[in-house]
């Protein structure tokens, strides 16, 4: 018999609704209800391709033991973070309080009848013997905690209350500190601390890619020229594209690695990883010019194209496991490769012992062998008669707007990436933008219910921005603005940003976390449109977010690089490239490729090329080859 969970949208919740136990999706019911009957709350957080959220509720939530003690004792409340990234970044912030390092998905929370936090936890194995530590298996813990909140205990209801004083309490920092391209410094001392040398990468295991670090490190290179920034992008870009956590068969990044070599990753593939990969391949291209980092950006943004998306709208994720397994579909037995020949099986990197549980994932440490596209159609032939890891068919107007500004960025390399993108940015706007509303998520043909948070505004006026450059088209730019000054009213507040207001209001972060802070993205959006607009109460607005963060920024930049490009960029300031349209769409290649990373165009009458500052323009040329050593004349 279904659960509640049934009339829901989320795939996610969809995927609990015929668990045994009685799952509410998050609404005043619930909480109303715990009070009433003074019962525990038990908020499980998670999202559909998520592999440990897959384990627990095998092993926990489908288990009869584990249900009837939630059942009994508890009000059950199941939150998709992808819908709800609000909720999630609540509780994220209350596992961190609880247990000193940051957490992950599943996130387990229990909370007092009244709501107020007192446990928080990740993976919870279904009895205490299935753990190596001294942690509590989930039946003896929800035991322990539904006898002490029945019995009124007094210390645990203390607590509560002291961890709900933390959490609302806010600080704001002691000083702020001169904005300056010092800060390099100490990010570049930071990131070779943590870089490793070998695979690159800023860990041993697990390895996220940081592009956000990554991008960070190329826009030093240009200003600067500096070898070790530059050692550390291509290093980890070489080797990540080998194969493992980059699927080479079918294109496209898993989320992360597990080992130091990014050979065995989770299978799972989000929009957001690969939105920000395809736009960093596609600048390490536009810098360094190697033909592989293209091959990567365009086959990123190919497979979402072909395997994600429908009627110009792309899916969130595809799942880690298919057939109840994690990698299945991804991963070949030495028998199924058996008419390949010897010297191309070593060249794929398989073997008869494999390289992950017996089989064998595919890649390639060295060049691709010449006949590479046969081989990927054998191996693809072979997939194609596998079950497909399912796919989250959420369309998220963040996620989507990221993977948007890519396909603009790649499409000044290659036309057709422009069109993909100009359909793609129109069908999201029609479809998330209904009667003067912008909304965050929904499913293709459903109405949108969740209106958006601070971060679709910030990736969708991105987008725009990078429409008005790729066609001077000043609906665009108009749209960017109106959006923006939205932001800045719901917000905005005196330097601070909030996440999300209303109902469940939280502070939205500087730190590059999961992906790029929406904070340093708004920045990066009134900064543009101070500059396009030649209006300086933008300007203002993102002096005003850095100045306020400007201590932290300087004292540790490795956790904010997207903050750091921006201090750059307001210390340093725009450039602006005036031209006709024939010139600038002509030349688009070139000017992306433009040494100085902070350059905006705008279309004139213009025969030649005229070189802008904010507020003055100081050269006219008509060969666009002198650009780069004009722009270094002045910084």
């Amino acid at each position: 018999m279904s659960n509640r969970l049934k009339s829901e949208d989320s795939p996610y919740l969809q995927q609990h609704k015929d668990n045994p136990v009685d799952w509410y999706p998050w609404c005043d019911e619930a909480f109303e209800r715990a009070k009433d009957e003074n019962k525990a709350i038990f908020i499980s957080i998670g999202y559909s391709s998520c592999h440990w959220c897959h384990v627990m509720e095998e092993n926990v939530f489908t288990n009869k033991e584990c249900a009837d003690i939630l059942n009994k004792h508890f009000i059950c409340i199941k939150v998709d973070r992808e819908e709800r990234p609000d909720i999630d970044k609540h509780y994220q912030e209350v596992y961190m309080l609880l247990n000193r390092r940051a957490g992950g998905w599943p996130t387990s929370i229990f909370c007092t009848p009244q709501n107020k936090p007192f446990y928080a936890g990740t993976y919870i194995p279904p009895h205490t013997q299935d753990i190596n530590s001294n942690a509590m298996g989930f039946v003896e813990l929800s035991k322990l905690i539904a006898d002490k909140i029945s019995s009124h205990d007094m210390q645990l209801l203390q607590n509560a209350d002291e961890i709900e004083g933390y959490i609302k309490h806010q600080e704001h920092p002691k000083e702020a500190t001169v904005l300056s391209e010092d800060f390099v410094k100490n990010f570049m001392h930071q990131a070779k601390n943590n870089y490793e040398t070998t695979y690159g990468g800023f860990s041993v295991a697990p390895k996220f890619p940081h592009a956000s670090t990554l991008n960070t490190l190329l826009v030093i290179d240009k200003l600067y020229g500096d070898k070790a920034a530059k050692a550390m992008v291509i290093n980890t870009l070489e080797q990540m594209k080998k194969g493992g956590m980059y699927d080479v068969v079918d294109g496209g990044f898993c989320r992360y690695s597990v080992d130091e070599k990014w050979l065995v990753p989770h299978f799972e593939k989000m929009l957001y990883d690969n939105a920000l990969l395809c736009e960093l391949y596609t600048n390490a291209y536009l810098t360094y010019k190697n033909e592989h980092f293209l091959r990567i950006a365009k086959e990123i943004a190919d497979f979402w194209h072909n395997h994600m998306s429908e009627d110009a709208l792309m899916y969130s994720a595809s799942d880690a496991d298919s057939e109840g397994e994690e990698g299945v579909y991804y991963t070949y037995g030495y028998e199924e490769l058996s008419e390949l020949d010897k010297e191309s099986l070593e060249e794929l990197s398989v073997s008869q012992n494999g390289n992950f549980e017996g089989k064998n994932i595919i890649r390639l440490d060295g060049t691709p062998p010449m006949n590479f596209e046969d081989i990927k159609s054998t191996l693809q032939t072979i997939r194609a008669k596998r079950e497909y890891p399912f796919i989250d068919k959420k369309i998220q107007t963040s996620w989507s707007g990221m993977m948007i500004k890519a396909l603009f960025l790649l499409g000044k390399v290659d036309v057709r990436y422009k069109q993909r993108a100009i359909t793609a940015l129109d069908t999201l706007l029609e479809s998330m933008f209904v009667e003067g509303t912008l909304y965050h998520t929904t499913l293709i043909r459903k109405i949108p219910k969740i209106e958006a948070f601070l971060e679709d505004y910030a990736f969708l006026s991105q987008a725009l921005i990078e429409a008005f450059d790729a066609t001077a088209n000043e609906l665009y730019l108009i749209s960017a603005q109106q959006f923006a000054n939205t932001a800045l009213e719901k917000f905005y507040d005196k330097g601070v940003w909030r996440f999300s207001r209303g109902d469940f209001e939280t502070k939205a972060e500087i730190s590059d976390n999961t992906y790029t802070s929406s904070v340093a993205i708004m920045v990066d959006v009134l900064l543009s449109l101070g500059t396009l607009l030649e209006d300086e109460k933008y300007t203002h607005f993102a002096f005003k977010t850095l100045e306020y963060n400007s201590y932290e920024l300087g004292r540790r930049p490795i956790l904010y690089p997207a903050m750091l490009r921006q201090t750059l960029r307001y210390v340093l300031g725009d450039r602006v490239v005036k031209s006709n349209i024939r010139n600038l769409e002509a030349n688009s290649t070139a000017l992306a490729s433009l040494a100085y990373p902070f350059v905006l165009k705008k279309a004139s009458d213009d025969d030649g090329f005229m070189i802008c500052g904010s507020k003055s323009c100081f050269a006219h040329i008509k060969s666009i080859d002198e650009i780069d050593a004009i722009i270094l004349k002045t910084f």
